[in-house]
């Protein structure tokens, strides 16, 4: 029986094997993406679920395409409905296979948020034990509805986690809002105005990320990066 210690052990070993290899500075890039059943419902000829994984394996290519971001870009993905879990850790693109998602189950959202913020200060610790100079990662949520299944408690210490770690530098926190989200609960997390995202643009959003990962990948870890308007795939 392999004891959780050893996993972590080999989990170490293989991350310090990585960082050797590859000793360019991280930004970590986590998509926290919705997978509750209204993802998968039908509007207007198109799924949700559908474009938001043609649109994963369009922010892979486009990644690919810039030598210096697919060294510098880790890519993580959480998807929750009413639970949330990680289903692709941390990794260079080279290592990222893009995950086949569906939809089912209600939203909670916390969980996710919560989940969220953990990962990227395991992964923050990772680089420090490696001696990794790391920009501050990015965190991408995407959701079409609101915090359904919320307790109100843990709904508001999410969000409190959320800024907190916004308002100390630790974390950038984005939020798209697809047709059906309640962009008003949405705006509430973090301290950016929640975007809603055109149709069922992903593919112009991911283009939108992953340019956005090239410029930051370009800069020094403490430098300010400005960002391109959003417009063309958000509501702005």
């Amino acid at each position: 029986m392999v004891e959780q210690n050893d996993l972590a052990q080999a989990s170490s070993l293989e991350d310090s094997v990585i960082f050797a290899d590859n000793p360019e500075p991280r930004c970590a890039c986590l998509l926290v993406l919705d997978v509750s059943g209204s993802m998968g419902f039908d509007r207007n000829g198109e799924v949700p679920i559908r474009q938001l994984n043609d649109g994963l394996g369009f922010f892979k290519s486009c990644i690919e395409d810039d030598t210096l971001a697919s060294l510098r870009t880790e890519i993580g993905v959480i998807a929750f409905n009413h639970e949330a879990s990680v289903i692709h850790d941390f990794s260079t693109v080279d290592r990222f296979n893009p995950p086949t998602l569906t939809a089912s189950g209600g939203t909670i959202i916390s969980g996710a948020l919560e989940l969220a913020l953990d990962m990227v200060e395991q992964r923050k610790q990772t680089y420090r034990d490696n001696g990794i100079t790391y920009y501050r990662p990015w965190v991408w949520l995407i959701c079409d509805g609101y915090p359904e299944h919320d307790t109100p408690s843990d709904w508001e210490r999410a969000k409190a986690r959320v800024k907190e770690a916004e308002n100390d530098r630790q974390l950038a926190f984005f939020t798209v809002g697809v047709e059906g989200a309640d962009m008003t609960e949405l705006d509430s997390i973090g301290g950016r105005q929640a975007l809603k995202l055109q149709g069922l643009n992903f593919r112009e959003m991911f283009q939108w990320l992953s340019s956005s990962m090239s410029s930051v990948s370009q800069s020094q870890p403490t430098d300010a990066v400005s960002l391109s308007s959003p417009e063309g795939w958000a509501e702005v």
